[in-house]
């Protein structure tokens, strides 16, 4: 079941990958673009999108799509939500913390889904239904049974305004009880290395639909648990978000919340 759809799914985020990784430390100061305050864009992400998007098309051109670069046609009802380059900042500042994100999601959510990490060979790759992959091999989040010791990653952006001192009050309560919290800067990463086990949780808010839409996917198919910061099931929608493992996630919606 959607073997096909796995297969341009793959495909397409190596196309992706392929782009940056001929841009990643070359970018020349002029192909580079400051959409809002704070917010870049380079041709490495254009191009990016441009590639994968040919695969998609190729092999799915019923299908809508949803880009971060090129926004949205066709029909929502199954689409691909592309993230071309997932820490945009952090490629352009030579920081090598990036990925590409590719997923397909449809009425009930989550179809197939890619999170490609090119320069570490990461490839985390999930499946409705069928569970998450690791370089192809089976991957589950972590057995950490609580927030007490707990490994997160965490994510905030200048874009959250005046919502950042709810960030800060709940980074307060959770840092004395956390062994670790990592902010890397690119969502859909922290997201498939909850999935994979390496974080215990995540959680971050305002996120967009194509910093999700591969990441999630995985972290549902590894056994993990997803919910807005109220524990209820908004979280595509607001953008607000806590993945984690079982256990961790309900004593960070008991923070959260």
């Amino acid at each position: 079941m959607f073997d096909a759809q796995r297969e341009a799914c793959v495909e397409a985020a190596r196309a992706g990958g392929d782009v940056l990784l001929r841009h990643f430390r070359k970018l020349e100061p002029d192909s580079i673009h400051e959409k809002t305050k704070h917010d870049f864009v380079s041709i490495a992400d254009q191009e990016a999108e441009a590639a994968i998007r040919a695969v998609l098309d190729f092999r799915f051109p019923q299908y809508g799509f949803q880009g971060e670069e090129g926004g949205s046609s066709g029909d929502p009802g199954r689409c691909w939500i592309v993230d071309p380059l997932d820490g945009t900042l952090n490629f352009i500042q030579g920081f090598p913390h990036w990925c590409v994100s590719v997923g397909l999601w449809d009425s009930e959510g989550g179809v197939v889904g890619c999170v490609l990490d090119p320069l570490k060979g990461d490839e985390f790759v999930a499946v409705r239904g069928l569970g998450a992959t690791w370089n192809g091999m089976p991957m589950r989040v972590s057995e950490q049974p609580g927030l007490d010791g707990a490994f997160l990653a965490v994510g905030f952006a200048f874009q959250l305004g005046e919502r950042f001192p709810i960030f800060l009050d709940a980074f307060r309560n959770i840092f004395p009880r956390a062994k670790g919290l990592r902010r890397a800067g690119a969502a859909a990463l922290d997201l498939a290395h909850v999935a994979a086990g390496i974080f215990d949780g995540f959680f971050e808010m305002g996120l967009k639909p194509w910093d999700m839409a591969a990441g999630v996917l995985l972290v549902q198919e590894a056994g993990g648990r997803l919910s807005d910061w109220q524990g209820g099931e908004a979280w595509f929608e607001s953008g607000d978000i806590v993945a984690a493992a079982p256990g961790v996630h309900a004593d960070l919606l008991d923070v959260l919340a």
